[in-house]
């Protein structure tokens, strides 16, 4: 199947990254923007898809990135490394600016960038608002009413306002205002209709039509409103009680109804401006929460609008009885220096308890199970104002040795319905002050990395309180994440410790459950200690037979980071060994390297901890080439039914590893599993930067096939890599026939001239704008299809008369014997194109030859001048290039904006042109025979109307 024809070398210098972005998908249009700025536009819900075609060697990499137009959307702060952005069903804060990035390590990145517009327009919202100080229950005689019409889109809406049948326009009606559209930050861009001072007539149907003027064939949407005298912003009414009080599991129904409006106000309810509970029903204005919980308590608003006036709102608060989170303290005498409890002094216990709603909030005490009342000597007192609200305090002064026993303290809800909450508080001669120690050995703690540790300090005392945990040493979390842990048993566990935990640790007593005195606290020391952390963790070296080198081993940190020892081994053999001094790494070198020392060297760096090691992978493999994507002429066809490749590559690095001898060829088509292999034998060695050749033959047109190249050295294969070689006939330098109607996004590869005022605009009938180019521009492509694509120039502002739009066909190989033959005798080939050009103010279509190496003008082939009505017709030119050769075609612009010109299937055969066309608009030709020619060219031209034929005009 396959046949070499030649190999060869020659220099090539490495280039940097080039880009440009092409599109697909569903555009509404694609336009250059005051010359710099691209913009893509799109529908909302279609199909965005971007195309970054990159040229430079090596292959660059490709990067799209966005910024948008609000700071708050960073493309989901991510990137798409791919040549082709797709964005299904692209919603509108999808729009803004997106960036292709290509580079390779030469030079500086290359960016292109799109701007994409997202189109869309919502349902417009009429409101309706009396005038200040004139509003009433109804809109009657005598009141100024102004109705809103709102709508959210892009590009701006337009609003047109009807009033049953017939259409308002300012002035068309002496009672009525229309205020031209004005931006506000909370409604956008509305337009409101103003009826003053009401009349019978004004009661009416009125309808807001919003429009885009069918861009992107959005259509226009339109909302009533019935305006009458019964017409009134809403009122409502809740029937509850306020406020709600219930218990945990009850079920709670608010009921709230409309009772005034016009239209029939919508009502919603919403919980502290939050969403309700998932659990929650609602059936019209009736909002049912069963099984209630205290989570659930809050403010419930009932909110009713009709797009009347403003809406109406009322609320009421949910109360969740319940009872939480019981405390208490012990406070030994105060005016005693002294933290112990003691005969004949004062001591006072207080407990604390949340309570919802806090008013019902009921105490009591027991003194051993018995009620106590206050008294003299037992002084009870609620809610004491210099401590938080829901606590109770017993003071017991002068306290004697039949005081001691248990004191609970109970709280309760008024009405009953929740648990009561008991707390149990013990007075005797044991209740004694807390004491914090560390026990010994437990400080400081030395652990290995990911071990589980126990920092543990003994409490005494009684009652025993609640330790607090913290750091001490540094304001960080503890290992939980909080700031303080809270243990009741004085012992913080830590699982899996990590080294960033090694540190001092505080634990300290809590006053809640114990004695309201200052702290006690202790400290605990943690040590982790872990293996060396060293680099290179794992690296690849490269090197050729005889060749010396060194590896270098650094340790990075450790601890503990004495007494560290190393080993270097080749596989499991040990090559030496030693221990660090004052130096953190450690070198082992080669001399010259045999078969024997390929393989994975280790250096494993030891500690008390563990170890750590450094691997180094030394192999003779040769690199991956790296295949070369911007060759010229790289397609060439010389029979019907199959095609040739011009395959390039240089070779990576290629002097680090012995020569390469050889490179491995694989084929395959595409879908199929069978491969073609042969060697490519290389004579001498490779230079970096070299271009290597090689030209694949009796390739089956159309299909597209893998192709895989793997280097060969003495040490034996290296490193593959992989490309897709497909078929594309527009791309084919060695030109036989070029076919293109622009149905490809990559329009048959033809570029914008740098050079030019303006570019040319790939468009169908079925999308194009024409409200700018009235009576100007076809109606479909050549072949009569809507859908089908032509290209054209939009002659509307900001185009001014004489601009010059210039597009370029691929650059073309005069056909040669062979791939590297030489061009003996100008070869003959026929351009044709139809062209359009309809439109009272129609400029000018030039045609011109660029030939390579010849310096100055292009030569003209064709023009034509002024309006040649609404059809397409055909133009043929016979050329005779002795180079490499482009055609160029000019749009010039005419005085006014009908003046759209267009062009569509471009061809380009070798031969004279078969069916010249007639002689019927040889407009132009004394400027074509005025024109000197600078080089040795030969060409002939024609004129064709679809049907006809003259004969053949030869200069």
């Amino acid at each position: 199947m396959l046949l070499k024809l030649s190999s060869l070398i020659f220099s090539f210098s490495t280039a940097p990254p080039t880009v440009r972005i092409i599109h697909s998908g569903h555009a509404c249009n694609i336009e250059e923007e005051r010359y710099t700025e691209r913009v893509y536009t799109i529908r909302e819900g279609e199909t965005l898809e971007l195309a970054c075609l990159v040229s430079g060697h090596p292959r660059p990499q490709i990067r799209w990135t966005k910024t948008a137009g609000s700071a708050s959307d960073r493309f989901q702060d991510s990137s798409v490394f791919n040549e082709t952005l797709r964005i299904i069903r692209i919603q509108r804060h999808q729009g803004g600016r997106y960036y292709c990035k290509a580079e390779n390590g030469l030079g500086s990145p290359a960016i292109k960038s799109i701007r994409v517009d997202v189109y869309y327009l919502d349902d417009p919202i009429v409101t309706v608002h009396q005038s200040i100080g004139e509003a009433k229950e109804q809109f009657y005689y005598e009141r100024t009413v102004f109705l809103r019409c709102m709508a959210n889109s892009n590009p701006p809406v337009h609003y047109s306002w009807r009033r049953g049948k017939e259409f308002l326009s300012q002035g068309s009606d002496k009672g009525v205002e229309i205020y031209e559209p004005f931006f506000t930050q909370l409604q956008g861009e509305t337009k409101i209709l103003k009826l003053k001072n009401l009349r019978p007539q004004d009661y009416a149907n009125y309808s807001c039509i919003a429009s885009v003027r069918n861009v992107c064939g959005i259509p226009e949407k339109n909302v009533l409103f019935k305006l009458s005298n019964k017409t009134a912003s809403p009122t409502i009414k809740l029937l509850v009680e306020e406020p709600i009080v219930v218990n945990p599991g009850q079920s709670v129904t608010l009921v709230c109804v409309t009772s005034g409006g016009e239209p029939t106000p919508t009502l919603t309810w919403v919980r502290n401006t939050d969403e309700l509970s998932k659990k929650s029903r609602l059936n019209g204005g009736t909002l049912t929460l069963p099984a209630i919980s205290m989570e659930e308590a809050g403010v419930y608003s009932c909110v009713a609008s009709n797009n009347v006036g403003n809406p109406a709102k009322k609320s009421t608060a949910i109360v969740v009885r319940g009872l939480k989170k019981g405390r208490f303290w012990i406070t030994p005498d105060p005016y005693h220096n002294d933290d112990n409890i003691q005969i004949g002094r004062e001591v006072k216990i207080s407990c604390q308890v949340e309570a919802t709603p806090p008013e019902e909030l009921l105490f009591s005490w027991l003194k051993n199970g018995r009620p106590l009342r206050s008294s003299e000597r037992m002084v009870i007192t609620h809610t004491d104002p210099d401590v938080q609200p829901g606590t109770t305090n017993l003071d017991i002064i002068d306290l004697k040795f039949t005081d001691f026993g248990t004191y609970t303290c109970v709280a309760a809800l008024k009405n009953g319905g929740i648990p009561e909450v008991s707390i149990d508080v013990n007075i005797s001669s044991t209740t004694v002050p807390p004491e914090l120690t560390v026990p010994r050995g437990k400080s400081p703690m030395v652990v290995q990395e990911g071990d589980t540790v126990d920092l543990q300090c003994l409490v005494s005392g009684k009652p025993k309180p609640i330790i607090l945990w913290s750091r001490a040493d540094k304001e960080v979390p503890m290992p939980d994440g909080s700031l303080q842990t809270e243990s009741y048993d004085g012992v913080l566990r830590i699982v899996n410790v990590s080294r960033e935990m090694t540190g001092t640790y505080r634990c300290a007593t809590s006053q809640y459950n114990g004695f309201n005195v200052k702290p006690r606290e202790a400290l605990v020391e943690l040590t982790v200690q872990y293996p060396p952390v060293v680099e290179p963790v794992f690296t690849e070296i490269r090197q050729g037979l005889g060749r010396a080198f060194t590896l270098n081993c650094r340790v990075l940190r450790a601890h503990p980071s004495k007494v560290l020892k190393y080993e270097w081994k080749l596989g499991t053999r040990l090559l030496t060994m030693g221990q660090f001094d004052q130096r953190d790494e450690t070198d082992y070198n080669v001399r010259a390297l045999n078969r024997e020392g390929y393989g994975e060297y280790t250096c494993e760096v030891t500690n008390e901890a563990g170890v750590g090691a450094c691997r180094f992978l030394v192999t003779g493999r040769a690199y991956a080439p790296e295949f070369y994507y911007d060759t010229y002429s790289a397609l060439w066809q010389n029979r019907p039914r199959v095609y040739g490749f011009k395959l390039q590559w240089t070779q990576q690095n290629p002097l680090s590893v012995d020569r390469i001898v050889a490179y491995r060829l694989g084929m395959k088509q595409t879908g199929q599993s069978r491969w073609w292999e042969q060697e490519i034998p290389m004579e001498g060695a490779i230079a970096k930067g070299e271009l290597i050749t090689h030209n694949l033959t009796e390739l089956i047109k159309p299909e597209a096939y893998l192709v895989r190249l793997t280097p060969i050295t003495r040490f034996g294969e290296g490193d593959s890599t992989d490309r897709i070689i497909r078929y594309s006939a527009p791309v084919n330098p060695h030109l036989r026939e070029f076919q293109c109607s622009f149905e490809d996004e990559a329009v048959c590869m033809f570029t914008q001239d740098k050079t030019d005022d303006f570019d040319w605009t790939r468009h169908s009938a079925a999308t194009r704008d024409t409200k700018y180019t009235p009576n100007t521009g076809p109606s479909s492509d050549r072949a009569g299809s809507k859908q089908s694509f032509y290209m054209y120039i939009e002659t509307s502002r900001p185009r001014l008369e004489g601009e010059k739009a210039r597009l370029l066909t691929p650059t073309f190989n005069v056909a040669p014997k062979s791939p590297y033959g030489t061009v003996t005798a100008a070869p003959t080939y026929c351009f044709g194109f139809y062209y359009h050009m309809y439109g009272k103010h129609i400029g000018a279509l030039n045609a011109y030859l660029r030939q390579k190496g010849h310096s100055g003008s292009d030569s003209s082939l064709w023009n034509l001048v002024g309006n040649q009505g609404d059809r397409w017709k055909q133009a043929k030119v016979n050329i005779h290039p002795i180079a490499s050769f482009q055609l160029v075609l000019e749009g010039i612009r005419g005085p006014g904006i009908e003046g759209d010109i267009a062009i569509d299937d471009v061809t380009i055969e070798e031969g004279e042109c078969k069916d010249p066309p007639p002689n019927t608009l040889l407009l132009g030709l004394s400027h074509l025979l005025s024109k000197s020619i600078a080089m040795p060219l030969y060409f002939s031209f024609f004129f064709m109307d679809v049907s006809g034929i003259v004969s053949e005009i030869t200069f």
